[in-house]
């Protein structure tokens, strides 16, 4: 999907660019990383995998989202109330 280079143990850097989301405003771009890192643990977890595949979506919605939205939204998936599709 995206060419990264393996960031330094420890450190993140700024997410890549990601044409799908060209404008300054990164709320989709938040959001979409979220629902993608939900579905990938969940679909490794069904096969049985490492969800370490994962660990990119998560680093980019934990640099990209406000602390808050993504309380909101961990506490909506596990009251069954979040409305994205995971």
């Amino acid at each position: 999907m995206f060419h990264l280079e393996k960031p330094l143990k420890g450190r993140w850097p700024t997410p890549p660019f990601d044409p799908r989301f060209p404008n300054q405003n990164q709320t989709r771009n938040c959001y979409q990383n979220f629902l993608d890192y939900h579905r990938c643990v969940k679909n490794m977890n069904r096969r049985g995998k490492s969800t370490q595949p994962c660990e990119y979506y998560f680093h980019v919605f934990r640099s990209l989202c406000p602390i808050s939205w993504v309380q909101r939204w961990t506490e909506q998936i596990k009251k069954g109330t979040f409305p994205g599709k995971i």
